[in-house]
């Protein structure tokens, strides 16, 4: 039997990168959106934002997830909000004040599963050291803002993550929602994004020396060493076939 084992490991090496995060997803839903997260990850409302993070103790640290909506006003329009996240913004964190975001990439209007969205990347707009994601959409009466944070040391393990829950976004909301209790809906006065840093926990890794403090085996990283530990494993039994059919 003819073996090429060049197309047998790339085989293996996707099939090992691309099942588990198959699997490892879930999809949660509140009164107006649904998407997909990690299913080591839980999601609280604290006052009128929602705050998905991971269970466990150190990868809850690295990344964030927050969401609010609020009832649509003069203020909550697509240029509007293209406007605002093409500025830098000023943070204000853990006594870190006045602190300038860099804008990463400028907003864009995009869709996603047949919703107007505006996306945008800045650093340091909401935590210093932090990538965020932003995208925001108006639908019927309120206005959303999603919001995808990673530390920098950490993003790019997250990565595959956020890019799940933000291609599952869907905007839930009935015409109704506005009429009904403990909705979360804040009112149309305030600004969209301005209660996202207030929402941000205190616990996350804000400077260098704290990323350094924690170490660098994270959750993204967790995960990764896991799949290169599974692969050597499968690797090393496939080299342990071939070596039995070379000495048949």
């Amino acid at each position: 039997m003819n073996i090429d084992v060049k197309k047998l490991c790339f085989g293996l090496l996707a099939l090992m990168i691309f099942l588990p995060a198959v699997s490892m997803a879930k999809v949660w839903r509140n009164s107006y959106l649904s998407f997909e997260v990690p299913d080591s990850w839980k999601c609280s409302l604290e006052n009128t934002e929602w705050i998905c993070r991971a269970s466990t103790d150190k990868e809850s640290k690295e990344a964030i997830i927050v969401l609010t909506a609020k009832e649509i006003g003069p203020m909550d329009t697509f240029e509007a909000y293209t406007a605002h996240l093409t500025a830098p913004q000023t943070t204000s964190y853990k006594g870190a004040a006045g602190v300038l975001s860099k804008v990463v990439y400028p907003p864009k209007k995009v869709m996603i599963n047949d919703q107007a969205w505006i996306d945008g990347l800045h650093m340091a707009s909401e935590v210093p050291n932090y990538f965020t994601r932003y995208l925001a959409t108006i639908k019927d009466k309120i206005a959303v803002l999603f919001t995808c944070s990673a530390h920098k040391d950490y993003y790019a393990n997250y990565s595959q993550d956020f890019f799940k829950a933000v291609q599952s976004l869907r905007v839930i909301a009935t015409k109704d929602l506005l009429n009904q209790a403990a909705n979360g809906i804040r009112p149309s006065g305030e600004q969209l994004g301005q209660a996202i840093g207030q929402a941000m926990p205190s616990d996350l890794l804000v400077g260098d020396n704290d990323v350094s403090q924690k170490g660098n085996g994270g959750g993204g990283s967790g995960k990764a060493k896991s799949l290169f530990l599974a692969l050597a494993v499968v690797l090393a039994a496939l080299a342990g076939y071939i070596l039995m059919k070379r000495k048949k």
